[in-house]
């Protein structure tokens, strides 16, 4: 499928800042499950934005404004053409060691109930030994049964255990929740950042999205989305992975000015054209 994506993000302050940096994970990368076509950012014109490779291997962005300013805009647009693995992204190139993505973080810290939740999953084989991939198939559906998607309810910095006490969240809490216990249950987890269309005939909508990947010995990296009750199809593009929300967030940063901010962010999705893949 070929996917057209604009993404806009403006920001307006109450006063004029004097310095602003940004860590800026907006550059999707070509890799087993997508092709990037063409892709663009761009950002205030007096802005320093050099581009790296991070830890997680991911494209990185740091937009650095030095002069006094009212407002920052980043804009990015693009087409990627996806494949429909049944969410296997594969080995890839790993720049951390595997066990990494068992540590947890301040957001996928699970406390006791959390901890009893996942451990229950392991029961009910009927004698069979579950293997992993049916294990981390068992908590997606778990969690989307347990945690109603529910927007409002919390926010970027809401922990995986606040959410799943809650009983409510939206994608973000989700694919905390899934790493959470999956790093419980002994599986290496990590959080995705990207997009999913939605056929607009659907009724859904269309905008940023967030999921997580389990990392399966004999598959490498499995994509679970629990609040669409699915893996991965050819529908999300990747933008970037991390052990949490703040390790693949599409913006990070800070300022120096003072006063409020505005933000607004319009995202668009759109199917290109028919493709053949072969």
């Amino acid at each position: 499928m070929l996917l057209q994506i604009e993404h806009d993000t403006y920001y307006r302050f109450e006063a004029p800042q004097r310095y602003t940096i940004q860590t800026l994970r907006f550059t999707p990368k070509n890799d087993p499950v997508q092709q990037i076509m063409r892709w663009g950012i761009r950002a205030n014109s007096n802005g320093f934005m050099p581009q790296f490779e991070d830890s997680f291997g991911n494209i990185t962005h740091t937009l650095a404004l030095d002069r006094p300013h009212e407002d920052v805009r980043i804009t990015v647009s693009g087409e990627v053409l996806t494949r429909d693995t049944g969410g296997v992204f594969g080995f890839g190139t790993e720049i951390l060691p595997i066990a990494v993505y068992l540590r947890e973080t301040d957001l996928t810290v699970a406390d006791p109930e959390m901890i009893e939740f996942a451990e229950q999953l392991r029961g009910g084989a009927r004698g069979a030994e579950l293997t992993e991939i049916d294990l981390m198939h068992r908590l997606s559906d778990a969690i989307a049964d347990k945690v109603a998607y529910q927007i409002g309810q919390t926010h970027s910095e809401t922990a995986a255990s606040e959410a799943f006490a809650k009983e409510q969240g939206v994608c973000q809490d989700h694919a905390h929740i899934f790493v959470a216990c999956a790093r419980r249950l002994g599986v290496p987890a990590r959080y995705v950042s990207g997009y999913m269309w939605h056929d607009p005939h659907s009724g859904d909508g269309e905008a940023a999205h967030a999921w997580a990947e389990a990392y399966i010995p004999d598959l490498g990296w499995v994509g679970f989305d629990p609040s669409n009750r699915q893996c991965p199809t050819e529908a999300y593009v990747r933008m970037a992975v991390g052990l949490d929300y703040r390790g693949a967030a599409p913006i990070l940063g800070l300022r120096h000015g003072g006063g409020d901010e505005e933000m607004e962010v319009k995202v668009r999705i759109a199917q290109a054209r028919a493709v053949n893949q072969s």
